[in-house]
């Protein structure tokens, strides 16, 4: 029987390190960092997480940008049995401050840029331990926090935990609710092995894992680099799967997407996969690499995931120019369900945008339970079986919602619609949630209103989502104004929701109307505000 303590990420990545202790684990920028010193790094980052009041209920706040910290201290919660929460450093103090609650963390690990917000936040969050300070070259380590470098170094050999690790162990996976606030995907440690396990390309038996592993890699595995934020389940599932195969993860210095670096980083380290957020991420590397087309050799690469914003087929053409040997997987899926559809693009084939291979435990069911003819027409809800999460954390009636049992069998029904055509394949009709996706991120619609709506200018407002070019969609809002209150401009509202949200929640587009369209009963009527937004749609400040 297999220990539980071996079925575990943790114990891939200490096996990967003792099997090629000298290979290339992690870059950013200047600085390397062996699979050695990964793995001292990580224990020493467990070490500090082990203070005097450590307990398995602890949780360990990623607070990052992608960088090798990230994967760093992922590793250390791995090792001591607890999870770590990827949080969205672009939001605001309130979704903080929800977050770290809801998530219940007792440390923080945070880049200096966002030491002012971590110090302001300080004194609300009761839980909280303990932060550790990342130097990245902006603010000072404050006093009340630990210096990240101390903490690395305070290695002591492999490090454990009172109370041991598992594959039970909790993997929390925080993403957008539908109040907009962030809701904990449970998921087992062993069942997000298991997935990686399954998709990476290379697969250790899991009943004789460290053995597997030393058989199996017989040489270090392949560059990587997540151009989306490893705190999406794209961008860190693309970085793992690369850990996993005994590859190396290249994060990007810049905080937002520099497509120069990217290129620079590509030759420098010959890349081969990479992980993008979609049309806005191919644009920007289209357009700087035909400024320069000499300038980089970019040829290594041979596979790309977009993934949280779809790809057009210009773009993909464009990609596949440049690299013509390489595969362009559109995944979609969800952090209540893995593998729900694929859609794969190589040169000279070029599947129609939006169109996937349905995941072999994805079915389309109409709203009596059956599975939706091909080529019927008619829209279905995306349902996925098989491998599933446990639920959200602390949150029963929603978990009851998303993951009910369909013809007998428990699901994940995570709001998708689709239709089936006649080759099998399913076309995305959307979510009934509302949520918008812009630039791969998620942006529901009620808590933007919420956050209007309490301008003292504003009578009613509805959001909604419009197509856009660059991004996917743009949020575009429908406003009515109280005629007794103070004058408010597009720039005010606007402020507004950029002082309470982050940025890319904000409208850029605000039709002002007399009223906003709802029914008899008060209900939203959203397609015709959609209508509304359409036909006065204005470009606002960004």
């Amino acid at each position: 029987m297999v220990s539980p303590e071996l079925e575990n990420i943790a114990t891939v990545w200490e096996t990967i390190a003792a099997h090629l202790p000298d290979a290339l684990a992690q870059a950013h920028g200047d600085r390397t960092f062996t699979w050695s010193e990964f793995e001292t790094r990580a224990n020493g980052v467990a070490r500090t997480l082990l203070d005097s009041s450590a307990s398995h209920d602890d949780r360990v706040a990623l607070y990052l940008r992608n960088s090798p910290e990230y994967l760093e201290v992922q590793h250390a919660a791995f090792k001591i049995g607890i999870p770590a929460i990827n949080t969205n450093y672009r939001y605001r103090d309130e979704e903080l401050q929800y977050l770290f609650e809801d998530a219940d963390v007792t440390s923080v690990v945070f880049h200096g840029a966002f030491t002012e917000t971590m110090a302001a936040l300080r004194g609300r969050l009761g839980k909280v331990r303990q932060y550790l300070h990342v130097d990245d070259g902006t603010e000072e380590c404050p006093p009340w926090a630990v210096p990240y470098e101390q903490a690395a170094a305070a290695d002591a050999g492999q490090v454990r935990s009172s109370w041991g690790r598992s594959g039970a162990d909790l993997f929390l996976l925080y993403t957008g609710g539908t109040t907009g606030m962030p809701k904990g995907v449970m998921w087992r440690v062993i069942d997000m092995l298991r997935q990686i396990n399954d998709v990476a390309g290379i697969s250790f038996d899991l009943d004789d894992l460290e053995a597997s592993i030393r058989r199996t890699l017989v040489e270090p595995g392949p560059v990587h680099i997540s151009c989306s934020p490893m705190m999406h389940g794209s961008g860190w599932f693309g970085a793992t799967m690369a850990m996993h195969k005994g590859g190396a993860v290249a994060s990007l210095v810049s905080p937002t997407l520099d497509p120069v670096e990217l290129l620079d980083t590509i030759d420098r380290h010959r890349v081969q996969s990479l992980t993008i957020a979609g049309e806005v991420f191919a644009r920007r590397i289209l357009a700087t690499r035909a400024e320069d087309p000499d300038r980089w050799d970019v040829s290594s690469v041979r596979h790309l995931l977009s993934s949280g914003g779809m790809l057009s087929e210009a773009s993909k053409e464009g990609l596949l120019e440049l690299w013509p040997e390489a595969a362009i997987l559109d995944g979609f899926s969800s952090s209540e369900g893995f593998g729900m559809g694929w859609s794969m693009a190589t040169k000279g084939n070029i599947p129609p945008t939006g169109r996937f291979s349905p995941g072999a435990n994805t079915t389309v069911l109409d709203d009596d339970g059956v599975a939706v003819e091909p080529g019927s027409s008619v829209v279905g809800t995306l349902v996925v079986t098989g491998r599933l999460p446990l639920g959200y954390y602390k949150d029963p009636e929603k978990t009851q919602r998303t993951f009910p049992l369909v013809n007998g069998e428990r699901a994940s029904v995570p709001g998708d619609r689709a239709i089936v055509l006649e080759d099998g394949t399913i076309q995305l009709m959307g979510r009934d949630s509302l949520c918008i996706t812009s630039g791969g991120e998620k942006i529901f619609t009620e808590e933007v209103e919420g956050v209007i709506l309490d301008h003292e200018s504003v009578a009613d407002v509805l959001v909604i989502g419009l197509p856009d070019p660059e991004w996917g969609q743009t949020v575009a809002a429908v406003v009515s104004l109280d005629p007794d209150a103070p004058v408010a401009g597009l720039d005010d509202l606007i402020s507004h929701v950029k002082h309470r949200l982050a940025s890319y929640k904000a409208p850029r587009h605000i039709a002002i109307v007399e009223t906003v369209p709802r029914g008899p009963n008060g209900k939203a009527v959203y397609a015709e505000a959609r209508r509304i937004a359409e036909e006065s749609r204005q470009v606002a400040p960004a």
